[in-house]
């Protein structure tokens, strides 16, 4: 456009100049815009390359995410064949994958998914407040909507009693501060699972102004188990 004395910030003349240079016939396979490889270089390493990696490296480009979905939305606006540059199919898992156990420190992180599938299983939608709030999951239950605080352990006193914290830290600035009970009306069950993996649904009424618990004194409260994801 500026070759033809035009302003290239016009959108109404670079419609027209495309327009006229596809009735043409002319070739822009070369315009590289804000790109420093053409399409005609793309589709020579696309053809070259037996990977996404080698794709990139032919065309001089850092191998990071962005530039792989630019190169990869590119190729497929052209219609190139890239069905070699896919990993092969994986038949077998190798002989060393999950070999390692289960985690017992990361059960206060995979606490909340167990929960949520648990009651999902069941027929009881789960949703999760966008902003945090004493609840960490508000399940549809048969009689309502009720909000559900999840709680693990991993700590075994010497007797062998699972020991679990159901207090929360009171909402101030010295992290050393006690931990308090919760307020009964801010929760109505407290979805609790052990290092075991046995799962415990407690009415908020059962507990109400402790903040820890032997979970072993609470047996009938015991509605599933999830050993298996712990092995």
């Amino acid at each position: 456009m500026r070759e033809l004395g035009l302003k290239p910030t016009s959108s109404n003349s670079q419609r027209r100049i495309k327009r006229t240079a596809l009735e043409l016939g002319c070739d822009t396979s070369h315009f590289t815009g804000q790109r420093r490889w053409s399409d005609l270089q793309l589709r020579d390493a696309v053809t070259r390359a037996t990977s996404w990696a080698e794709v990139l490296r032919l065309l001089d480009l850092v191998d990071n995410s962005d530039a792989r979905a630019t190169v990869k939305a590119h190729s497929l606006r052209l219609r190139l064949d890239t069905s070699h540059l896919q990993p092969a199919p994986v038949d077998d898992l190798p002989d060393d994958m999950f070999t390692e156990g289960a985690q017992t420190t990361m059960l206060r992180v995979a606490a909340s998914a167990i929960a949520t599938a648990w009651f999902m299983l069941r027929g009881m939608p789960v949703a999760v407040p966008a902003e945090p709030q004493v609840y960490d999951l508000l399940v549809t239950m048969p009689d309502g909507i009720r909000r559900v605080q999840v709680k693990s352990t991993t700590f075994r006193t010497k007797s062998g009693s699972w020991e679990v914290g159901v207090g929360r830290r009171p909402y101030v600035m010295d992290k050393s501060a006690g931990k308090v009970p919760y307020d009964p009306d801010s929760l109505d069950y407290f979805f609790i699972i052990d290092g075991e993996g046995r799962i415990f649904l407690i009415p908020v009424q059962v507990l109400a102004g402790r903040i820890r618990i032997y979970i072993d004194s609470y047996a009938s409260y015991c509605v599933g188990d999830a050993s298996s994801l712990l092995r």
